[in-house]
C-alpha cells in the first residue's frame, strides 16, 4: 500500500511540476524570439511580387497576382489601385466582388483580381504597355507602400471606360467570375 501511494504521490508531484513548468517555457521563447509568429502586415510592393497574365476566358479580361514574396503574413485589403498608361484616373472596382473576409497571404501565397479592360458598351480607349498597381491601406481608403509596375502582355492591352477591377480573391476562379 505504501509502495502504491509513494508512486502516486511521486506522479502527482512529476505532474504538478511539468504543468508549471510549461508557461515558463513558453514566456522564456517568446521573450527570446523563437516559437513566437510575427504580426501580420500590410501586403505591399516591397513584399509582394506583382504580375499579369492574359486569359482566354473571360475575353477583354487580365488576372493580377500578388504573389507574398516576405517572411511575414500579410493582409491583402480591398481592391488594388490600377493605373494604366498614362490615365488620369485609377481604374474602377466591382463593388459586387467584396469577398466575405480580407485575403490573407501566408509566405509563398497569392491573392488575386480580375480586371475587365474593356468592353462593347465601353468608350474613350486606348492601348497602353505600362500599368501601375498600388496596394490599399487597411481602412480602403487610400494605397500604401510603393506602386507595383507588372508588364503587360506583349504588345500592350486595349482599355476603356468601362475597365474595373475585382477585390483581391483568394483564388483566380473567384477572380475571373466577374
Amino acid at each position: 500500500m505504501r509502495t502504491t501511494l509513494r508512486t502516486r504521490t511521486a506522479a502527482t508531484a512529476l505532474a504538478l511540476t511539468a504543468a508549471l513548468s510549461v508557461p515558463a517555457l513558453a514566456s522564456s521563447a517568446s521573450a527570446s524570439g523563437t516559437g513566437a509568429t510575427a504580426a501580420p502586415v500590410t501586403c505591399t510592393a516591397a513584399n509582394t511580387k506583382v504580375t499579369v497574365k492574359k486569359v482566354d476566358r473571360p475575353v477583354d479580361h487580365l488576372l493580377l497576382r500578388a504573389k507574398n514574396t516576405g517572411t511575414k503574413t500579410c493582409y491583402a485589403y480591398g481592391a488594388p489601385f490600377l493605373r494604366f498608361g498614362q490615365s488620369h484616373s485609377a481604374t474602377s472596382v466591382l463593388r459586387d466582388s467584396v469577398p466575405q473576409a480580407t485575403v490573407t497571404l501566408e509566405p509563398g501565397k497569392s491573392a488575386y483580381a480580375g480586371i475587365r479592360t474593356e468592353s462593347p458598351e465601353g468608350a474613350g480607349g486606348f492601348k497602353t504597355k505600362k500599368l501601375g498597381v498600388l496596394f490599399s491601406n487597411r481602412a480602403m481608403n487610400g494605397g500604401v507602400g510603393a506602386m507595383a509596375k507588372p508588364k503587360l502582355p506583349a504588345g500592350g492591352v486595349y482599355v476603356d471606360d468601362s475597365a474595373f477591377v475585382t477585390y483581391w480573391q483568394s483564388t483566380a476562379a473567384n477572380a475571373l467570375a466577374w
